[in-house]
């Protein structure tokens, strides 16, 4: 299991070279960017893809989406140079709470500065930079990875040739706020949280186990739950809440609480259209061909959200990938998500050689 502030097998760092300034103003110096890198950057630099995380994800791309890397597959190294990244203000090696402040080399915590989508992106967008990539061939990202996505097609059009945006919105419904305010509660309730200011090893363990268990809640769908554990019992209770008791343990060894809940922010916060005349106009100008996927028992966004903004875009293919599993069902039948990327991929490859 991956520790939290523990950097993966391969891992690179890029460390800026120029102070980082957040759309919140501040500015942070040595700020450093954990990536990883499969397959080699062609002579015309035109077959790099970049992949983009979802909240608990790191740029471990073999770990957590490996059905889709590989030979033949929507991700193949022999063909292209895939980049992957852990997104600024993570906890797998990139700057984040967990990083020591240049200023005193105490852990940054709580005075991490506030993050925003946008940052995540712009890190991403110097890290290419870096690799020598001028424009990516094709980006994709499920849930937070989907709306680092669609603010690339956003911000960065012309540095992408095409897209790929799975279960993610444009800017979180009452009903995501809601569940994002009930985890971070629940987190920061635990007496061990001490406003940010815990000791590595002593931190909210029981907080962010009971965020994680809500999250869980909103990861799957009542179908799912009701398929596997129905009311059957287990230890002390039914076998749900141990499914629930494992998940609790497993995320709060290997994650920050800090982290958690700078994200968590990043991701309330967002809002494609803010300072660029709302959502709508936004995507109407967008012309980079994307895939909008969205997951039929998806509770978190459901698939209507998805279609909603897909419509306003013209180069947007709206499809629904059928599913009991919820908003989980990227990870959990990767595969076929991979197969339905794939197909997307060679049919606009195909127009794009036919023109």
């Amino acid at each position: 299991m991956r520790l939290a502030g523990a950097a993966g097998a391969g891992t690179r760092f890029l460390e800026l070279a120029r102070d980082f300034v957040f759309d919140s103003g501040a500015r942070l110096s040595q700020v450093r960017i954990a990536y990883r890198t499969w397959g080699e950057l062609s002579p015309r630099r035109d077959n790099a893809v970049l992949v983009c995380h979802a909240l608990s994800g790191s740029a471990d791309l073999d770990l957590w989406w490996p059905q889709l890397l590989g030979a033949g597959r929507v991700l193949d190294p022999a063909r292209q140079f895939i980049v992957a990244s852990n997104v600024l203000g993570g906890c797998y090696g990139s700057s984040g709470p967990l990083s020591a402040s240049p200023l005193d080399g105490r852990p940054f915590g709580p005075r991490f500065p506030e993050l925003s989508i946008r940052d995540m992106v712009r890190a991403q967008a110097l890290l290419l930079d870096h690799l020598g990539v001028e424009r990516l061939d094709f980006a994709l990202g499920g849930s937070m990875g989907g709306m680092q996505v669609l603010e690339w097609i956003a911000a960065l059009p012309e540095r992408l040739r095409a897209a790929a945006v799975i279960a993610a919105p444009v800017a979180h419904s009452a009903w995501a706020l809601a569940l994002a305010a009930a985890q971070c509660a629940a987190l920061r309730a635990d007496p061990c949280f001490r406003g940010g200011d815990y000791a590595a090893g002593a931190g909210p363990l029981a907080g962010l186990g009971a965020a994680r268990r809500i999250a869980m809640c909103s990861y799957r769908s009542p179908q799912a739950l009701q398929a596997r554990f129905a009311r059957r019992p287990g230890r002390g209770g039914h076998a749900v809440g141990e499914w629930l008791e494992h998940h609790a343990r497993e995320f709060a060894a290997r994650f920050d609480a800090n982290t958690f809940l700078g994200l968590s922010r990043a991701m309330d916060a967002h809002d494609l259209g803010a300072q660029r005349g709302g959502a709508e106009n936004v995507l109407r100008a967008c012309r980079v061909p994307t895939l909008a996927l969205g997951i039929s028992s998806d509770q978190l966004y459901p698939a209507d959200e998805i279609e909603a903004w897909s419509a306003c875009m013209p180069c947007a293919r709206f499809e629904v990938w059928p599913s009991i599993h919820g908003h989980d069902a990227f990870l959990i039948e990767a595969q076929g998500v991979g197969q339905r990327i794939a197909a997307f991929r060679r049919e606009f490859q195909a127009r794009a050689m036919s023109r």
